[in-house]
This record gives structure tokens, sequence and C-alpha cells, in this order.
């Protein structure tokens, strides 16, 4: 409704006619049957050439031969002036042709409805427009530590790594630029990514000269970058983050824990890899003298590993000749869910709890409302398609860990908690 600047109240009434009639009707009867009852000082029309009456508004529906609605009318005279002038309107009988009754709801004072948008607006401010806000003692030292820990991280041959990974003895094989972001956090400043599970040259290169400790994510993707660094270059130690978790993801007693506990790679070929996740808390068990392996004490191994990748998981068979059954396996691990969402292009989005197991899927223009509506909070998303900022943001509430997408969208805010993948970077380029 479009209201005069000077207007301090609104005339609100409601209106109903046994009848069809229509907006021009009700303004009609208005200034019809109002006209020489006030005397020539309160005429409609000549208030509203000298601006003391505003615009008449009317919305009216008519339904099963009746007409109801509202007129809404803007004064800017006093209130006695004003009241008298309502007044007159509930003088109305006929809109038309119809019988009609006019009845006064409310006179509102504009002022005070101003008041009240100010009072919300200036709520709005508070909560969003201060974009500095006084920081606790805590959240400044960690703010302080973490400009340092970005400051310290650098590039080897165009692989993220830390400052002292150019000109030490020993490296840190992580998997992402996260993990050596959260080693670099913890003061471990010798650590280098691989980005994926395809092992660069010059990580490997790397690798043959100086010592090395792997320390990769518990899952089935960090099983598959031991097998592969171990087969392109040479590995002394190896370390894993808890079984399902990531090394991103580790507090600094996680961390150390998991390093101290490393095993040399030779003792990790002759027990698997599965059995080391499993040992104690996830991490990687001690070496069979009980000693934990530094970097230097390990022996270099002079096999490949022999991973048999199917070993931990049952054949099924037929009850009665006990024959393998060709039954397709579940996938076990974040990676194996993203090969059979994304790599084998479903359309689909695929939700996991901590364990990767599926809890949900859906057609991926659907992933908004089923992340949403998911009935047990999800710890990672696989998703066919591009990850958009609304679908990231919903994921992030509540409270999904990884995501997988085939491709990342545009984001203007990216949530700390959620760890971004791509396909390409989880299982390495087709």
């Amino acid at each position: 409704m479009t209201l005069n600047d000077t207007a301090k109240y609104l005339i609100h009434a409601d209106i109903t006619a046994d009848g069809v009639v229509e907006r021009s009707d009700v303004v009609g009867a208005i200034f019809g049957q109002t006209e020489g009852l006030l005397g020539d000082d309160l005429e409609i029309h000549d208030l509203q050439q000298s601006s003391k009456v505003g615009r008449i508004d009317v919305e009216i529906a008519s339904q099963a031969g009746q007409s109801t609605g509202t007129v809404t009318v803007a004064s800017s005279m006093d209130k006695v002036e004003t009241a008298v002038l309502a007044a007159a309107l509930e003088t109305i009988e006929r809109v038309g042709p119809c019988r009609a009754t006019l009845e006064i709801s409310r006179i509102e004072d504009t002022r005070a409805a101003a008041r009240r948008e100010v009072v919300s607006r200036a709520r709005d401010l508070l909560s969003t427009a201060f974009d500095e806000t006084v920081l606790s003692s805590d959240e400044l030292l960690d703010q302080v530590r973490e400009s340092v820990r970005v400051e310290d991280i650098t590039e080897y041959e165009g692989y993220p790594a830390g400052p002292r990974v150019a000109g030490g003895d020993a490296i840190i094989v992580v998997e992402g630029r996260a993990d050596v972001l959260q080693l670099l956090k913890y003061g471990i400043k010798n650590a280098i990514a691989v980005e994926g599970t395809n092992v660069p040259e010059a990580v490997a290169e790397l690798t043959n000269e100086r010592t090395t400790t792997a320390f990769l994510d518990g899952d089935r993707g960090g099983e598959l970058i031991m097998k592969e660094l171990a087969q392109v270059g040479e590995i002394d130690s190896v370390a894993f983050a808890p079984a399902g978790r990531s090394v991103e993801d580790l507090s600094r007693e996680e961390v150390t824990e998991a390093l101290r506990e490393k095993v040399s790679y030779q003792a990790m070929v002759e027990e698997g890899p599965h059995e080391a996740v499993a040992a104690t808390d996830g991490s990687a068990r001690p070496a069979p003298d009980g000693h934990a392996e530094t970097p230097g004490e390990g022996a270099r191994a002079s096999v490949e590993p022999t991973i048999d990748e199917g070993a931990d998981r049952p054949a099924d068979t037929d009850d009665e000749s006990g024959v393998e059954a060709s039954v397709e396996p579940e996938p076990e691990s974040l990676r194996e869910h993203a090969e059979a969402v994304i790599g084998e292009g479903t359309g689909m989005v695929r939700l996991l709890d901590g364990e990767f197991r599926e809890l949900a899927n859906a057609p991926t223009e659907d992933a908004f409302e089923t992340v949403r509506d998911a009935g047990k909070p999800p710890h990672a998303m696989v998703l066919d398609g591009d990850l958009s900022q609304r679908v990231l943001d919903v994921a992030a509430q509540r409270g999904v860990s990884q995501a997988i997408a085939r491709e990342r969208g545009q984001y203007t805010k990216r949530p700390t908690s959620v760890r971004i993948r791509t396909f390409e970077e989880l299982v390495g380029p087709a």
C-alpha cells in the first residue's frame, strides 16, 4: 500500500457485501455515501486534495455469492478528526446494488508501527551487521596459531609441505593439504601431502632420499596410498589414524599417540594393514618387539606388500553346494562408496554413518532434502554432481564431516567442519 509521508494514522475496516462487488464499487460507495455527511471541512474528496487523507486502499474477494475484504485509509489529521472520519465510514449500507456493512477494526498510529519496524531492524543489525566481535583469550590464541601455521606451509615440487621438508633428513607423508596444516598446528613441520591416491613422482623420489614415515587416514584410502608408496618409493615406518578417521581430524594427543605407535614397514607387510589398523584404539600397533619404531630404526622394505584386498570380507556361499556366490560385496570405505556412486555415474547422493554404512540414498537433485531430513546425523556424504553452497550449508548444520563430490561448487563461505574432496582427489584421475 502506498501512503503519503505525513500520514499519522491508518484506519482499518472490514467490509462485507451480499453479492459480487469490486474495488471500484467500494471506493465509489465511500465517496458517495459520505458526501455532505460531515460538512465541507471533512469532505473526503477535499481532504484528499489537501493531502489530509491518503489513498483509499481496498482488498476484496468474492466467494459463494458474497464479497468480503478490508479497507485502509491513511489520515494526517488529528485524533478527533480521524475518529470522526472513521465513524462516518461505518454509515455505509450499500456497495453498488448490494447490501453491505463496513466496520472499523482499529485505528493504528503509524509512528508506533514505525517504531516496531525500527526495533525489529535494530535487532537484526545487532546480530548480523557488526563484523568485529570480541574474542576470548583462547579464540585469540587460536587465531594467532592458525595464521602462523598457514604462513608456515610451503610447497615442495608443487605439493603442500611443511618448511622442513626441503632440507630435513626425515619426512612424514600424508594424504592432503589439511593433514599438513594439522601437523603444523602441533609443531610437526616435515610433512608432505600426496594429494590423492596417485603418489606423485616428486614425492616418490623424496622417499628414496629421506627416512620416511607414512601417516595415513584410517580407511581404505589410507591403505591404498601405503600400497602405492611402497611400489613407487620406499617407506621406513607406517602410522594410521584411528579406524574411520582422518589425520586432519586428530587432536594433538591422538597425533602423538599414533606416531609413537608406528610400526616398521616390514612389520606391516608381515602383519597386514587390517590387523595394524585394528590394534589398540585404531592406530598402528607397535612392532613385534613391543617398542615403537623411530623413523631411523626400521629397515627399508626389500619387497612390496602383498595385500589381499578381499581378505577381510567373508565370502557368500551357496547353502547346498558351498560354492562361492557371485554377490557384489557392500562398500566398506569412503573410497569404495565414491567409486560405486560417482565412479559409476549413478546421479545419486549417498549418506554414510561413522563406519561407512549407508544411511540414505537418493537422486542428486534431492540432496538438500535428503541431508536435512536424515533420521540419523550422517558422518559422510558422497554426491555424483556439483556440491552447491546450499547443500554444503545443510551438510555442515547436520554434522557431516566429509563430503565427496564429482565437482566443487563456487562458495562464498566454506564451513571448516566439513572436509570437501572431489572424486579425483580421493580416487585419482581416471
